[in-house]
């Protein structure tokens, strides 16, 4: 069985629970006051965690809340104007007592509590707060502008290979570094000589922490298949509406996300233009280039292509249009009629190369009221062109699937073989499928662990460093009731492992967060969502996202195959 590398903040405590506990006698003298939480009271992250102070020491009676100077920190709003009216929450252990209650702080001055603690002993503590600079000061892309290069950044090793056999003695870059720090010397102002290693210090935004990155012409060595697993990373995780503007969750859109270049792309599936994101840190950069296409949805290749497919009613045209710029408008891929018989274009996803060998996969909806659907569309690409346009039809499996964004499924290629099927997941039933190629289940796993509270629909498969991954990301039907987002990935290259009693206990599961922190908790909307597999065209980095729109949730991860 392959080990499951978890990403859940508990996982200690879950791992912990597979050995045999060891006897702890009570005892009164055990830590009473465990951390003091600062919360938003108005503006945009309003009940969202402005700061957190974990106390490791209890005899302390002065407590200062680090609040960080921006919020979020890859923004420029300073967060002076929330310090004064902050909601305060202690972590207490039983019989320990702050007085008076707190409430709604100005942790711009200093606020006297009694505390007393679990053998009643009292004394006076002071809870206060002070803004703070990041004291990040990491390097976290860089790329040359002539020749147009994308370093390969090993973060473990602070070292940043250029991958050319060019002449780069005197080039410009640019260095993507943690917010609001400072790199020197500035590659975007002196061309300098790559041929030959440069260092470069990245100075954090408290001017204190520091660190030296070498950036060097060479070519990193791989592991031999998948991604390293200490190489994993969270690169954000945020509410999408309050920090990018995006409709709540009462409002009915289809979310669907593409990778290209440096960039993040969003799509609502409701008329409006994709936006774009920084891909690394989520911050909104400007809407794309959408030229003559229309974007019912997007997703993203292995090689740096964006696909754009519009929404199309049967009988209609389907116009697929691709490109690898925000900025240039897209090109008609590829254009066919719709002969399904059902709508088509919420959901789009490809396995491969646009611009060798892919199958591209749109499902067809059902019709509320009318009929459920049990079809896709599967559009064969071969050497760069389209080879075929097939409506498949797996009626008989007896899975079926209702409208758009809610109840369709989402189907995509096992990889770019035909004869290796597909994979298909949807809401009610709940189930996690591999389809072969003759139409036949191969397997089939519960994905919905609660039974009925959450809509697993969202997939991606792609092939990173010699193995075929595919993501299932399971969005929540009650956020409110604290049932939140789910995320899986798994190496489906034998996918016979897609075994077990669930799609959290199949053997080829690899990476798994059952606890992604959410920010919607208001009430019930539209449970709608996509997940993305992004390679790099280099090949040696990959990232995923993921997206709820009922829980309000946009984040990514990332990991890579460099040998360490």
């Amino acid at each position: 069985m392959k080990k499951i590398y978890s990403l859940l903040l508990g996982a200690v405590a879950v791992l912990s629970a597979c050995h045999e506990p060891e006897y702890v006698s009570p005892t009164a003298e055990r830590q009473g006051l465990t951390s003091l939480t600062a919360i938003f009271t108005s503006g945009p992250f309003i009940n969202q965690t402005m700061a957190k102070l974990s106390v490791t020491d209890e005899s302390t009676d002065r407590y200062v809340i680090q609040v960080p100077w921006f919020y979020p920190t890859t923004s420029d709003d300073e967060t002076t104007p929330y310090m004064n009216k902050v909601r305060m929450q202690a972590e207490l252990q039983e019989n320990c007592f702050i007085e008076p209650a707190l409430t709604i702080l100005d942790l711009t001055q200093e606020n006297y509590f009694t505390y007393t603690n679990a053998q009643g002993a009292k004394r006076k503590i002071c809870i206060t707060g002070e803004r703070v600079k990041s004291n990040t000061c990491e390097l976290l892309a860089f790329s040359l502008q002539e020749p147009a290069i994308a370093g390969i950044v090993d973060k473990a090793n602070k070292k940043i290979s250029l991958i050319s056999a060019d002449d780069l003695s005197a080039c410009l870059g640019e260095a993507e570094i943690s917010a609001h720090a400072t790199i020197s010397p500035d590659p975007s102002i002196t061309p300098l000589n790559y041929n030959e290693p440069i260092e470069f210090t990245v100075t954090a935004h408290n001017g204190v922490d520091k660190a030296v990155y070498t950036v060097k012409k060479e070519v990193p060595a791989k592991i031999p298949s998948g991604f390293n697993k200490e190489s994993v990373e969270q690169l954000f995780n945020f509410d999408p509406v309050a920090t990018l503007g995006m409709p709540n969750y009462a409002t009915s859109i289809a979310p669907s996300m593409a990778a290209i270049n440096s960039h993040l792309i969003v799509c609502l599936g409701d008329g409006s233009t994709p936006v774009y994101l920084n891909r690394i840190t989520g911050v909104k950069m400007g809407n794309i280039n959408l030229g003559s296409a229309t974007a019912g949805s997007i997703t993203s290749d292995e090689a740096n292509h964006m696909l754009i497919v519009n929404h199309a009613e049967p009988g209609t045209a389907v116009n697929i249009y691709k490109t690898s710029s925000v900025t240039e408008a897209p090109v008609l891929f590829h254009s066919f009629t719709n002969d399904a018989g059902l709508p088509m274009g919420t959901k789009m996803k490809v396995n491969g190369n646009i611009d060798e060998d892919a199958i591209i996969i749109i499902s067809n909806e059902g019709i509320d009221g009318v009929t459920a659907s049990s079809k896709f569309t599967s559009i064969l690409v071969r050497s760069g062109a389209v080879a075929s346009v097939q409506v498949m039809d797996i009626s008989a499996t007896g899975i079926t699937w209702g409208s758009a964004p809610v109840n369709v499924a989402t189907v995509v290629a096992a990889s770019t073989d035909p004869t290796d099927g597909c994979f298909e997941s949807k809401y009610d039933p709940s189930d996690f499928c591999w389809i072969k190629a003759d139409g036949t289940i191969g397997a089939q796993l519960p994905s919905d662990l609660t039974g009925w509270g959450l809509n697993p629909n969202c997939l991606d498969s792609k092939r990173f460093n010699n193995v075929n991954y595919v993501a299932l990301f399971v969005v929540s039907h009650f956020p409110h009731w604290g049932m939140g987002p789910q995320l899986y990935l798994y190496n489906v290259n034998d996918k016979t492992q897609l075994t077990g009693s669930d799609v959290a206990s199949a053997p080829c599961l690899v990476l798994a967060n059952q606890n992604i922190e959410w920010y919607q908790q208001a009430d019930a909307g539209v449970a709608s969502g996509d997940v993305l597999i992004a390679p790099t065209a280099d090949g040696f980095k990959f990232y995923l996202y993921y997206y709820d729109h009922n829980s309000g949730v946009i984040g990514a991860y990332a990991a890579d195959c460099i040998a360490q």
